[in-house]
């Protein structure tokens, strides 16, 4: 009997285990582990995919040129140099597909985002996992780790889920400093967090080995359509787009995601939300002895004395319907990443940690 095999490297995957949203048993949970825009998407988004829904019955654009247009002329870029996917997801799967194979090497760092490491091993590549300092990206430390057989090397900036960043200044000594024909694949999943951030477009500009890639699924709130979007240089767009499926993404979100990132006004007032609640739950940690980086997201990542604590203030949590995620999987078993909420998720969750300090003082 033939026995029908899977691709090499295709086992070697761990499922991925996106941020849980139910508690069993309990009831009025709140969802913070997803890094989700607790604002939901712009009205605008809502309206136009509503109306988008009437024409379902016609295939989407293939060429998704309303969408690249309007991302140009928000971001300042050539539409040309743009392609959509269905989240972000779908570039990184598309960068490893075209640029990295059997017998190559993907580079990310220790904290990194786990499809950079699915995405490889999908492609048959061989994943390379980078130390970080002081959970921040070590530049000397991915140029140290290549090799003559690397293709690729991914850094989220800001990182999930550590929300540090790195500056431009670093992103250029890393993409200069690489070896010829290595591709530096930005992700800037967060990037709209940072106010004035351009995530690498202006490198992309004067450097033919930067590509960045960035997300509809975060501050835009529209995680359940899948979009995303990829930029850089005109040859590196030209390869993509021949394993791109032709209508990879829906007439909805398509519309969906025209509309939101036209809608400026209501980006700005998600980003000051953020910002603010973001400080406040920061500062509010650290009285209760919660330690945490400096964060440039939606979300902070906070440190706990051991694994055993961390876990114990999760499984806590998830008593009073609070749920955040684990972060063991991304090599830091001793903390919690905590998505900012609005204000009322916030208060919840500060009165629940103190709680859990409490009982666990008395103990």
């Amino acid at each position: 009997m033939t026995q029908i095999t899977p691709q090499p490297g295709i086992m070697d995957i761990a499922l991925y285990q996106s941020g849980a949203a139910h508690v069993a048993g309990v009831s009025n949970t709140v969802k913070l582990s997803s890094n989700e825009n607790p604002l939901g998407p712009s009205p605008l988004a809502i309206t136009a995919m509503q109306e988008a829904a009437a024409n379902m019955h016609r295939y989407p654009s293939s060429d998704h040129q309303a969408l690249r247009q309007a991302i140009g002329e928000v971001e300042g870029l050539n539409p040309e140099q743009i392609i959509c996917g269905a989240g972000s997801d779908e570039i990184i799967a598309f960068l490893c597909q075209c640029f990295a194979g059997p017998g190559d090497e993907v580079l990310y760092t220790e904290h990194g985002f786990a499809m950079y490491r699915i995405s490889a091993l999908a492609a048959g590549a061989t994943p390379v996992e980078v130390k970080e300092r002081e959970r921040v990206t070590d530049v000397d430390a991915l140029l140290a780790g290549c090799s003559e057989h690397t293709k690729l090397v991914f850094i989220a900036n800001p990182n999930n889920p550590t929300g540090t960043m790195i500056s431009a200044a670093e992103v250029a000594r890393l993409a200069d400093g690489l070896p010829k024909g290595v591709l530096l694949v930005l992700d800037g999943a967060y990037a709209e967090y940072v106010e004035g951030f351009d995530a690498g477009a202006d490198l992309i500009a004067t450097r033919d080995n930067i590509f960045m890639t960035r997300t509809f699924s975060k501050i835009y709130g529209l995680g359940g359509a899948r979009v995303g979007w990829g930029y850089g240089p005109a040859a590196i767009i030209d390869v993509l787009n021949r394993v791109r499926g032709p209508f990879n993404v829906s007439t909805t979100a398509l519309a969906g995601a025209e509309a939101a990132v036209r809608d400026r006004a209501y980006i700005d007032h998600c980003r000051n939300e953020n910002a603010k609640w973001r400080s406040w739950l920061a500062a509010a940690l650290a009285e209760l002895g919660v330690a945490s980086d400096t964060s440039c997201t939606n979300f902070i990542l906070a440190r706990f004395a051991s694994q055993t604590e961390a876990e114990a203030c999760d499984t806590y949590l998830q008593t009073q319907g609070l749920i955040v995620r684990r972060v063991g999987g991304y090599n830091l078993p001793a903390a919690l990443r905590i998505t900012i909420g609005d204000e009322a998720a916030c208060h919840r969750l500060i009165k629940a940690i103190s709680e859990f300090k409490t009982q666990q003082g008395a103990a």
